[in-house]
């Protein structure tokens, strides 16, 4: 009786044991996105570079960023095609990293640069060494 006693509280130690452990790993995760989004906005751009982030509902969710080379008169929608899975139609990105606008849920990619948010497409905006630009799915009205 004792043998089995025993192995009930082994067993409900280790249990425990991998709980704490699961979550401790997910506090890290969350910790670590968390982080990269608020790094976006302090941190230097190299030279010749643009830090491109891709967020939802005001960065409340975090999508991907990357630090992309570019030369000048390069445009942002050229480099959005060329660094992250994008759709569009008529000039207009409908997609970022198969995360999708929709009219049934009235949301849109509204992009900003270094805080800004520009009068022009991203097929007509030319990018300059430092930008910061973040793409956010958005609601609209």
């Amino acid at each position: 009786m004792k043998k089995r006693h025993f192995i009930f509280i082994v067993l409900f130690l280790i249990i425990g044991g991998l709980a704490a452990c699961s979550s401790n790993s997910d506090q890290t995760q969350n910790n670590a996105s968390t982080s990269t989004t608020n790094s976006s906005q302090t941190e230097e751009v190299a030279e010749n570079h643009v830090r491109i982030t891709v967020s939802i509902n005001d960065g409340e969710e975090f999508v991907t960023e990357d630090e992309v080379p570019i030369e000048d008169g390069d445009n942002l929608l050229d480099k959005m095609e060329e660094h992250f899975f994008i759709e569009q139609e008529s000039g207009f990105i409908t997609s970022i990293e198969r995360v999708q606008a929709s009219e049934e849920e009235k949301t849109a990619w509204i992009y900003s640069v270094n805080g800004e948010t520009p009068n022009v497409g991203a097929a007509d905006y030319e990018l300059e060494s430092g930008d910061k630009v973040v793409f956010d799915l958005q609601p609209w009205e």
